[in-house]
């Protein structure tokens, strides 16, 4: 999702948020390497915590994001995170604009912080490929009976998102083969999108997405999942599987249950500005435990 002024003006001052607790494993990796889009970057809208030590600030990458979680608790002594707000695959190896008229600049090729002795890196990568997180803005409806989304999408019993995710399958296995051909060596880590949106018809007018609508993003979502599942098999990398154990923490839920936040750029969870359709802190905490389970059991 693109970061827009009238979205930065939504944000105020945000406290002190939560952290994943330290791992007791003792260090197993000295070079660690995170890639992906604003679900890896885990985007926030608070100036205060968007960190430009890697990436520009226009990628809003946040300064206690999944990785860096697990880069400090699992005491990595070298790390770069390279995801970024918006970011394609394409954008492995191009410089990515980011933030336009806000927080100008440019994200170098993603794959530039990769080494030969590269040894650990996770990667989340696709959503902007499909263009799933741009379409949730189309589905928006002041009427529950209606189902923007679908008759856009789906035309004469053609579903074209599903294309899309079909069309960006290739581009995610040539990703992982690039991250393999940069750093041989590194133990690879795909990670999924968590449940953002359940097909439990929704929370209308909380989220002003009618329930047909609803079912059909979730939908989507495990179908965009199981493309990533299909690719890490392929290429031989560790999938991370953290849709199944975010089941009833979806956008629609209760304050200090949910993980993700809906369409309103305010999170309770630490209170302060969101990214609409994005892990809060809760979120964030919850995607660093499930890659730290995976990296020490």
């Amino acid at each position: 999702m693109r970061i827009t002024p009238a979205l930065i003006a939504a944000c105020a001052a945000i406290g002190t948020v939560l952290t994943a607790p330290h791992s007791s494993a003792a260090p197993g990796y000295d070079e660690y390497v995170a890639l992906g889009d604003s679900w890896a970057a885990d985007a926030t809208l608070a100036p205060s915590l968007v960190t430009t030590e890697f990436v520009p600030a226009g990628c809003a990458q946040r300064i206690d994001n999944y990785s860096r979680q697990v880069a400090a608790a699992l005491d990595i002594p070298t790390f770069r995170d390279a995801a970024c707000a918006g970011a394609v695959t394409a954008d492995m190896v191009v410089d990515q604009p980011v933030g336009r008229d806000l927080w100008p600049g440019a994200n170098t090729p993603q794959f530039d912080r990769l080494t030969p002795t590269t040894d650990l890196v996770t990667v989340l990568i696709g959503g902007n490929d499909v263009g799933l997180a741009a379409t949730v803005r189309g589905c928006l409806t002041v009427d529950p009976a209606v189902s923007p989304c679908q008759r856009t999408w789906v035309v004469d019993g053609v579903d074209r998102m599903s294309q899309n995710i079909a069309a960006a399958e290739p581009h995610v296995t040539a990703a992982i083969e690039g991250i393999r051909q940069r750093s041989p060596d590194a133990r690879v880590l795909m990670l999924d999108y968590f449940e953002g949106v359940a097909a439990t018809g929704g929370c209308f007018p909380t989220i002003p997405i009618s329930p047909t609508d609803v079912d059909w993003l979730a939908a989507k979502l495990v179908e965009l999942d199981a493309m990533l599942a299909r690719v890490a098999q392929r290429t031989g990398v560790e999938f991370v599987d953290t849709y199944t154990g975010s089941a009833g923490h979806d956008a629609c839920q209760a304050p200090g249950v949910r993980w993700a936040e809906g369409l309103v750029p305010y999170t309770s969870d630490p209170p302060g500005p969101a990214l609409p359709f994005h892990p809060n802190q809760l979120g964030v905490n919850y995607q660093a435990r499930t890659v730290i389970s995976a990296l020490t059991a």
